[in-house]
């Protein structure tokens, strides 16, 4: 199993720190990921934000190739339907070249109703709009001169140059939340990403299988919110405001968007943070000791199947040096354990 690290730049007003000292902040952490031995750096993006969620991936993406040598940097996920395929092409071929193959391209089709009422596109078309793109961007790693007449975008004669480190290109990663999202996911053979809420795995891998596929050819990964400290209190004392406040922003863009299963009551019994510790979610978070957390990833192997972990630790508003120390814990007393020797 490979361990990664979600970073998303927030930066709530309530606990505002300035913007250039909080990126470098965050790019120290990330390059302290690299020492400690974690696989994976993915970045993830909304828009139109007031906690400052990161708006620009590939911009980012480029920063920790210059800041990093050998982790890998990906995108969980770049929002597809928002970008134009031919010139995300070219910056996806840009970070492979200045991190010399380590880059990983996630992309999914988006949620948020006011993202897409924003930029006046139609939320119905997120789907085909991220499927078409995807075709688009393939031919374009693939071929040397593209001509395509897509129901959204056209190009004649285009060209990708330069082409990624990575032949034939970085691996493609599609988000996906229910259950006709990853079958389509599977049908185009793509590696799978998912978040919380039902395991998509099994699905993912029937439907593999039936459209000629080997599993073993195809990476699994599912994101969690992870916390390590000294003690339990310590743990829930140093993170719950702050996962309350990420809890809080995905309720309402999720139960809106009503996906997957359960979606429509995500956290619904929560009314403050002092209520996340007794809460059903507490069984979902893995939140306390290293000990604790390691029994919670037990409980996740054996309920859930990946191929990559991806932890997010560094929570909306919390002092990176703690999001940094929580991340030195998990990466030296619980991740060995999990590691294949």
């Amino acid at each position: 199993m490979r361990f990664g690290v979600m970073e998303d730049f927030r930066n709530p007003i309530e606990w505002r720190r300035p913007f250039p000292k909080f990126y470098r902040d965050i790019l120290s952490q990330i390059e302290k990921c690299e020492e400690l031995g974690f696989d994976n750096i993915w970045l993830t993006e909304h828009h139109f934000t007031d906690d400052g969620y990161n708006p620009s991936l590939m911009t980012t993406a480029a920063a920790v190739a210059m800041k990093t040598t050998t982790i890998r940097i990906g995108t969980f996920i770049v929002i597809l339907p928002y970008q134009h395929p031919v010139l995300m092409a070219e910056e996806v071929a840009n970070v492979d070249i200045l991190s010399d193959g380590r880059f990983e391209f996630g992309v999914g089709q988006g949620y948020s109703h006011w993202e897409f009422d924003a930029l006046c596109m139609n939320r119905s078309e997120r789907g085909t709009r991220t499927r078409e793109g995807i075709r688009l961007i393939e031919r374009l790693f693939n071929e040397e001169f593209v001509t395509f007449d897509g129901k959204y975008t056209q190009v004649k004669n285009a060209r990708l140059s330069p082409k990624p480190v990575q032949q034939p290109h970085p691996p493609i990663w599609v988000g996906a939340r229910g259950p006709k999202a990853t079958k389509k996911v599977a049908e185009m053979g793509h590696h799978l990403m998912a978040t919380l809420g039902p395991d998509p795995a099994p699905l993912y891998i029937e439907t593999l299988k039936e459209n000629g596929k080997d599993p073993n050819n195809f990476k699994v990964a599912q994101l969690r919110m992870v916390y390590c400290a000294e003690t339990e209190d310590q743990a829930w004392e140093e993170c719950q405001d702050h996962l309350f406040h990420m809890l809080d922003f995905y309720r309402d863009i999720i139960e809106e968007a009503g996906d997957a299963e359960g979606d429509t009551e995500m956290g619904n019994s929560l009314t403050k943070p002092e209520d996340m510790r007794n809460s059903v979610l507490a069984d979902v978070f893995m939140i306390g000791t290293p000990d604790q957390v390691s029994r919670k990833m037990e409980n996740f192997i054996s309920e859930y199947q990946c191929t990559d972990f991806i932890l997010n630790s560094q929570f909306p508003g919390l002092d990176p040096e703690k999001g940094t120390r929580a991340l030195e814990l998990f990466a030296t007393e619980v991740m060995p354990r999990f590691q294949k020797g």
